[in-house]
């Protein structure tokens, strides 16, 4: 198969060029395939005429986003709009990775596939508006929506938390940020047995379960040797930050699992990988 990736250098990028190795691959990163870039990506994907392309390139700094959301609707939104125009004029799958943040956490319960979309911050307004150029611009896509992305020797919470936890000496994490971890290696193989089954469609493909921010942490401080590390619980409204993040928002894998037998190992399996793989065993 011929798959073009963009983001390629990214924390998921990474993987999926490792798992994908054996299919003949374009690789699409920055500067040289710029996705905001019409003039640079549609040409390159036009040319190497691809079966499907996996469009994980994304500016995923929530906060970032919030202090810059220009920024952030021109790479995450518009980017994508140029990465669709390529597959339509290649005659080309897309594979579009989302976030759960296009949902407002209000539900009470996980999130299907096709609930009703309501993003609350400039992250999850701009990867909405990706969602919709693909689906106005192509009939064959897969839209995958993750949540709390993370794979060794990268910058992610966990990474994040451990190295605040070695320089602080205590941490306060909030209990009321519910979500679904996924696994970098687990979603690229996920990914991977996806785009073979030829069934477009919105899915989810985070980790089984479910756990807080507090959860998270408490559960992988001890694999980082840090287990006697405090930890103070505290609630989202005593942590300032420029993003207000949807809280109570669970991705539930329906689709895939049900139709495909396409399904992640629970997260605390994830993270007990994540620390194998640092640890080089």
């Amino acid at each position: 198969m011929r798959i073009a990736i963009t983001g390629h250098r990214g924390q998921l990028g990474e993987w999926l060029v490792r798992r994908l190795e054996g299919h003949e691959l374009l690789l699409l990163g920055r500067p040289e395939h710029d996705i905001t870039r019409p003039e640079r990506i549609v040409p390159a994907i036009v040319g190497f005429r691809p079966d499907v392309v996996i469009h994980s390139a994304a500016f995923t700094n929530v906060d970032g986003c919030a202090r810059d959301p220009d920024t952030a609707y021109l790479v995450n939104a518009l980017g994508t709009q140029n990465v669709a125009v390529a597959c339509q004029k290649a005659g080309a799958a897309m594979v579009y990775i989302s976030t759960n943040e296009v949902f407002d956490g209000t539900k009470g319960s996980p999130y299907l596939e096709q609930d009703e979309r309501h993003p609350i911050n400039p992250y999850g307004w701009s990867k909405y508006a990706g969602e919709r150029f693909v689906e106005t611009l192509l009939e064959r896509f897969y839209i995958v929506r993750i949540a709390w992305l993370f794979a060794p020797g990268r910058t992610n919470f966990v990474s994040k938390i451990c190295a605040l936890a070695r320089e602080r000496g205590r941490l306060s994490i909030v209990t009321d940020e519910i979500s679904s971890p996924t696994y970098a290696p687990h979603l690229a193989d996920a990914l991977a047995r996806l785009i073979e089954t030829g069934h477009y469609g919105v899915y989810h493909l985070a980790n089984e379960g479910s756990c807080s921010r507090y959860e998270f942490a408490r559960y992988f401080l001890p694999r980082a040797g840090l287990g006697h590390v405090p930890v103070e619980p505290i609630t989202s409204d005593q942590f300032q930050r420029p993003s207000k993040p949807p809280l109570h928002c669970i991705l539930r894998n329906f689709a895939a699992a049900h139709l495909l037998g396409i399904q992640l190992p629970p997260w605390e399996e994830a993270v007990e990988d994540y620390f194998r793989r640092l640890e080089g065993r």
